[in-house]
């Protein structure tokens, strides 16, 4: 792999603890980040002359659809919307539904491109096109390399079209996909794709179904990535059905570890988030998604020990979800700062850790080189104290100059390198356009 040698930039660090490094370079090689210093003299491949910018580790999305990506503006009839069970019959489940290899394919382009765009260096997806299942996650991660983000991809599993038929099939694409990455990594250690056991929501997975993905978390070594507790509806129906609360339903066939990624979870009780916090499940929060749907607002996420942040599918732009999350939680009445949201927010290197076996987060000796250079210019001193009121309320994607994943520059100047936006851009607007076609067709 080549070299990059990145000369005289600030660095912020945005995990714990927080940092603030004026005039420093770093050496990058085979990947990782070799040596940071005040002055580096090597030769390397590429040399980026940094001046006024500064360098930061890359954001994580911790939960994304990227299945929506070619949703947006989508023209279709649909009926009452108004409750989330409604929203999911006659607009997110008629979509999925529609979705073919191609228009997977061009979701995940868009997707990702769009993330790397905003300083997204990872995505953690979770995927569903109940008519195209099988490959679909191949699909999926060829789009991930195509642009050149690291993403990890799951299928979600669920009961709600076809009943058990369905649920096999989606449980045997996590495995199916699961066994191709451990393939891909034998061959290169350094491929940018890993793989979870995806769960729709617990209301549309039945017992069988869960015994189904705990055999295929055993068998891949990996852990669910599952909804909980998004709306209320799906309490009422755990307890209605297996009377018992969903957090337990789901411990009770081992489900949870420490590899598991709980989502939404807005009207889980504080039992339940202790035995989450017990099994050291993370947990992400969606706060542009759930005001989206009208669902209400996750108020215990203060209580969570592995929260992090995603998006639920409303794009992969971290810097835009982080100060949302901050001003709803405020609005809410909320105690947090903008220090609480950026450690949720970077906390999913964690996750990423787990899964590729590498250091993620930092901008340190021996870290993977997912990085971001940004153009920003503070008005007012930048300190370790309040580097992360500046990323809530000065930086954005729009400061995105430069963005590098495992040493390879795939944004420079805004521009990507080794793929055509406009090309992409431009067919995949024929490839939505046709899909909207068929979801119109496809009744709730």
């Amino acid at each position: 792999m080549s070299s990059i040698l990145i000369k005289n930039c600030r660095i912020i660090q945005t995990t714990l603890p927080f940092e603030v490094l004026e005039g420093k370079d770093v050496y990058i090689e085979d990947g990782k980040i070799v040596e940071v210093a005040s002055s580096i003299a090597k030769k390397a491949d590429d040399t980026i002359f940094a001046h006024g910018k500064t360098l930061m580790p890359g954001f994580v999305c911790g939960h994304h659809h990227y299945y929506s990506g070619l949703a947006r503006g989508m023209q279709i009839s649909a009926g009452p919307q108004t409750d989330f069970i409604q929203i999911l019959k006659e607009w997110w489940w008629r979509l999925d539904r529609g979705l073919a290899e191609e228009s997977n394919y061009y979701s995940s382009l868009i997707c990702s491109m769009e993330a790397i765009a905003s300083g997204t260096t990872a995505v953690i997806d979770h995927h569903a096109s109940p008519s195209a299942i099988s490959g679909s996650l191949s699909v999926m991660s060829k789009g991930m390399t195509d642009v050149g983000i690291r993403g990890i991809e799951c299928y979600e599993v669920t009961d709600r079209n076809r009943g058990m038929k369905e649920v096999e099939e989606g449980v045997d694409e996590n495995i199916r996909f699961a066994e191709e990455v451990d393939k891909m990594k034998k061959k290169d250690s350094s491929y940018l794709i890993e793989a979870m056991i995806g769960g729709h929501a617990p209301f549309t997975i039945p017992d069988e179904g869960l015994k189904l993905m705990r055999k295929a978390e055993e068998k891949t070594k990996r852990g669910m990535h599952l909804h909980i507790a998004e709306d209320k509806y799906d309490v009422v129906w755990s307890h209605h059905f297996h009377n018992k609360d969903i957090v337990v339903r789901l411990d009770e066939f081992g489900l949870l570890t420490d590899n598991t990624l709980l989502v939404h979870g807005l009207h889980i009780n504080d039992d339940e988030v202790d035995l989450i916090n017990k099994r050291g499940v993370y947990f992400a929060h969606n706060a542009r998604s759930n005001m989206n749907n009208h669902v209400g607002y996750c108020s215990r996420i203060g209580k969570i020990k592995n929260l992090i942040i995603g998006t639920d599918g409303c794009g992969g732009n971290m810097f835009e979800e982080i100060k949302i999350a901050f001003l709803k939680h405020k609005d809410e009445g909320g105690p947090w700062w903008p220090n609480d949201f950026l450690v949720a927010e970077t906390r999913a290197n964690e996750l990423l850790s787990k899964y590729f076996n590498a250091k993620f987060g930092r901008v340190e000796k021996g870290y993977q080189a997912d990085l971001v250079l940004i153009d920003y210019q503070n008005p007012t001193p930048l300190l370790k104290e309040n580097l992360a009121g500046h990323i809530v309320w000065g930086m954005s994607s729009n400061s995105v100059d430069t963005v590098i994943v495992n040493g390879k520059i795939i944004l420079e100047g805004r521009e990507f390198c080794n793929i055509d936006k406009n090309k992409i851009f431009a067919e995949s607007s024929k490839v939505a356009a046709s899909l909207w076609k068929a979801v119109d067709k496809i009744k709730p």
